[in-house]
């Protein structure tokens, strides 16, 4: 069974950690109704995605 020979510093652990973080998601607008949303996702507020109207009824 492989064994490591010496102990891994606080600094080595760290670096290959440094992927690890969470990220907060990038926010846009809606171009009709200026609401904020998730990108290249319906707008939640009016239906709309890309100037097109996609869901007519708004309850989502």
């Amino acid at each position: 069974m492989a064994v490591p020979k010496k102990k891994t510093s606080k600094s080595k652990k760290n670096m290959r950690r440094s992927h690890d973080s969470i990220s907060a998601p990038g926010i846009s607008t809606c171009s009709q109704c200026q609401e904020p949303k998730l990108p290249h996702r319906v707008c939640a507020n009016c239906g709309t995605y890309k100037g097109k109207e996609i869901l007519s009824d708004t309850s989502i």
